[in-house]
């Protein structure tokens, strides 16, 4: 007995299910002479006659019916294979990433449903709070941030800029004179940031109208016309904020972090790549 071909095993049940060469060659998407050396070919393998010939069609020998169900339990084995190969190449499992709250709500998530359908099997814990975030000790997989590390286990690449302005109420810009240093600040445990310390500079000392601890009730706060606020532009516009002023000493870069052990890894990698590209889609609305 010759070495035997799954490939002609496939042409034998096309061609006992369908009766005709005609029809069994389409359900295979082959021509009909390519079947026909199928047929014989595992008819040399096998030394056995499988089909009488007619001119109406094919019909199984008595051994070819005694063969049948050997055949179909091949194409199930194989199909069974086929399947577990296909899971096994699936991506599956969690990713944690942590990033800031306005670059979760206006960039990631926006386009987390359409990664999702190409990724069922993998799901994405997102953080928020970065200030509690450490990649060092396990906290989050990968980062999508606005400080570059400087030190840690960590690999990192600059992927885009998030730009920032000076923000108001169109009312409130209609209505500003007498009170242009009417700043909302952040509170004390964010003196750190940039834009926080650009009011500081501005303030001169004088108070702040009003002092809050998130991007979000800034936003709040300018549409309710309390004063102005020193916003990225990827959260102020949507908003229906007017620009006042661009503020590029305050913009940010954006870095994305991730462990070094964890770089190789399929999952963590397909995640990073689509961050990435969310930052260059959307670079303009960022910057």
């Amino acid at each position: 007995m010759h070495e035997l071909m799954w490939d002609d095993t496939k042409a034998f049940l096309a061609l006992a299910r369908f009766g005709t060469l005609t029809a069994a060659a389409k359900s295979l998407d082959i021509g009909i002479a390519t079947l026909s050396r199928k047929i014989e070919r595992l008819e040399h393998s096998l030394a056995t006659p499988l089909f009488l010939r007619f001119q109406t069609g094919y019909q199984l020998t008595d051994e070819g019916k005694h063969l049948l169900s050997s055949a179909e339990e091949m194409e199930n084995a194989a199909f069974a294979f086929t399947k577990r190969a296909e899971k096994t190449t699936q991506l599956i499992g969690r990713v944690k990433v942590a990033t800031a709250e306005n670059l979760a709500t206006q960039l990631v998530l926006p386009a987390l449903g359409l990664f999702q359908q190409a990724h069922p099997l993998l799901h994405i814990d997102m953080v928020t709070d970065i200030h509690t975030v450490n990649l060092h000790r396990r906290d989050a997989d990968l980062a999508l941030r606005m400080v570059r590390p400087t030190n840690g286990n960590v690999r990192f690449q600059r992927v885009g800029t998030l730009g920032y302005g000076l923000y108001a109420s169109r009312q409130y810009q209609e209505e500003s004179s007498g009170h242009d240093e009417n700043f909302i600040q952040w509170g004390e445990h964010y003196e750190q940031l940039p834009a926080a310390q650009w009011i500081t500079q501005r303030l001169a000392g004088k108070a702040p109208v009003l002092t809050t601890t998130s991007v979000a009730t800034q936003v709040s706060a300018c549409l309710a016309d309390v004063g102005l606020s020193v916003l990225p532009h990827l959260v102020a516009r949507p908003a229906g904020l007017v620009c006042l002023a661009e503020i590029p000493e305050v913009n940010q870069e954006i870095y994305l972090v991730i462990q070094s052990d964890l770089t190789q890894s399929k999952r963590i990698r397909v995640v990073a790549d689509f961050l990435i590209e969310l930052v260059k889609q959307h670079q303009d609305d960022l910057s």
